[in-house]
């Protein structure tokens, strides 16, 4: 990152988790293993793996999986042993048929100006990256030097296309452009439309679109079946709403993304005091979506434990209107403001509507904030004006 380097002060840089550095910050307690990290990554290790031959039958995918240090040394040592093994190869076909110590009347060299291993090596290098220097070259004398040229040139080719090609995927990878989508740091819950609901806040800054964005949302907690099995990664996938209808979402502007904690919700029975006490639950948010510059699908995710839930906050508008277009302030990103919330589950909620009532009323303000920047003019004063005491 630019920060990492110097370049841009900690409290410009936005990374993947957004937020303002002016706000408190929430130290959330780690519990003992996350099933996602808030930057994306898996929290899985596998071991034990005996048939570790299946990653050498899909050999490309698994230098593209491989750190830099160890693509960089394999690409180099696939190069320099592939010179070496022909060089060896020149250095006998010279030395078999006599051309290292040539004397006089003696046959027509298979290779010209080869007359140690030095010169070998040099002339396998020529030949495989296509220098062609001029002082060494291969005649028609020996058939078999003609044949190793021809394989050397082909093996060229081979480690050509697959460690280029393996540089480029890496360099290319879809989760380089994930690094530009940001999520809320903290989710909230909060009442919209009579209902509570579930609340996360996601943005792209990037200019350049995600074509046919989805975002899923599941809830990974540690479940026990009543036949007494003990599933320590009970998934359940829950729907997302955005304003829209569906999952797919149009990520020009950041978006807050929803979901309605209904009877259908695994969130039915959470209350206040379930986040307080840091149950075992962990929310996890994946959006997906195709990279409208290179078309690769790309993917970001991050989780919310218990204790990142904030209830009873929303989120504050971060897009204002200004000289007839929209901007959007980043700064804000992950700010939150308290409302007014019932303390209980969204299931005594539905069968209580009463404790809606007594609530306060927010101001009705509209989500989209205008500002002004041009000089304030003043207001005309009215031709003529009414007394109240002429009313009859």
């Amino acid at each position: 990152m630019l920060s990492r380097k110097g370049i841009i002060p900690e409290e410009y840089v936005l990374t993947r988790l957004a937020e303002d550095p002016a706000e408190p910050r929430y130290h959330a307690r780690e519990r003992r293993a996350r099933f996602v990290s808030k930057n994306g990554n898996c929290n899985v290790a596998h071991k034990n793996i005996r048939e570790q031959g299946r990653f050498l039958q899909d050999v490309f995918t698994t230098l593209v999986d491989l750190k830099w240090p160890h693509t960089l040394l394999i690409f180099t040592m696939s190069f320099l042993c592939s010179w070496l093994l022909f060089a060896i190869a020149w250095w006998l076909i010279a030395f078999a048929h006599g051309d290292l110590a040539p004397s006089e009347g003696a046959p027509m060299p298979c290779v010209t100006s080869i007359h140690s291993f030095s010169s070998a090596f040099l002339f396998s290098i020529e030949v495989q990256v296509t220098i062609g220097f001029g002082g060494r070259m291969v005649t028609e004398e020996c058939p078999l030097a003609i044949l190793i040229l021809i394989m050397q040139n082909i093996v060229g080719l081979m480690i050509n296309a697959i460690m280029l090609g393996c540089i480029f995927m890496k360099t290319a990878q879809a989760h380089r452009r994930a690094e530009t989508l940001i999520f809320s740091k903290h989710a909230v819950i909060a009442v919209r439309h009579g209902r509570l609901c579930f609340m996360l806040r996601v943005g792209d800054l990037r200019k350049s679109m995600i074509i046919s964005a989805t975002i899923h949302m599941q809830v990974v907690r540690k479940t026990t079946s009543p036949e007494g099995e003990v599933v320590p990664l009970h998934q359940v996938d829950i729907p997302m709403e955005n304003g829209v209808g569906g999952n797919s979402i149009f990520l020009v502007a950041p978006l807050i993304i929803h979901h309605v904690i209904d009877a259908n919700s695994p969130l039915y029975d959470l209350s206040p005091g379930d986040l307080n006490h840091h149950q075992d639950l962990e929310i996890i948010v994946i959006l997906e979506g195709v990279v409208e510059t290179t078309g690769i699908t790309t993917q970001a995710r991050t989780s919310y434990l218990a204790d990142e839930i904030l209830w009873g906050q929303r989120f504050v508008p971060i897009v204002t209107e200004e000289d007839g277009r929209y901007s959007v302030d980043y700064s804000k990103f992950g700010n939150t403001i308290k409302v007014p919330t019932p303390l209980c589950t969204a299931r005594q909620l539905d069968e209580d509507r009463s404790l809606l009532d007594v609530l306060p009323l927010s101001s009705a303000r509209g989500p989209l904030r205008k500002r002004s920047v041009a000089a304030a003019k003043p207001k005309p004063k009215p031709k003529f004006s009414i007394s109240p005491d002429s009313l009859p």
